[in-house]
């Protein structure tokens, strides 16, 4: 008896794995979505991030009074063009046990993605 070259294929085929074109669209669109969002979602952070550096800079100065701390915030905000989601009216201004002043903020951020569907996003901060 001879023997083939060639191994049976039901025993020794090492079944293929791959991407279908269905599978490629799929995985397509669900990164494009992805992008998407993500687009629309990294200037809000930048914007949080930006009142956070603000706030703490703030604080860390210890400024004596309420309207000083609203002031100094104001002139953040001509320079700092990217904040445009809160005003210093928004900020909570306090002092903790060692004379230290504490500034919290909160505000809402409602992102469009398509049609009827929108993204909220809670902001919160408070200054170190």
């Amino acid at each position: 008896m001879s023997r083939s070259r060639h191994p049976m294929p039901s025993s020794n085929l090492r079944r293929q794995r791959g991407l279908t074109l269905i599978g490629l669209l799929f995985w397509g669109a669900l990164i494009a979505v992805t992008a998407v969002v993500a687009m629309k979602l990294f200037p809000t952070v930048l914007e949080y991030y930006t009142i956070q550096r603000t706030v703490d800079r703030i604080a860390a100065s210890n400024p004596a009074t309420v309207p000083a701390v609203r002031s100094e915030f104001d002139r953040a905000t001509i320079t700092e063009y990217s904040i445009q989601s809160i005003k210093s009216a928004d900020l909570v201004v306090s002092k903790d046990g060692s004379d230290k002043v504490v500034i919290e903020f909160a505000y809402d951020k409602e992102i469009d993605l398509f049609g009827p569907v929108y993204l909220l996003i809670k902001y919160r901060g408070r200054s170190k």
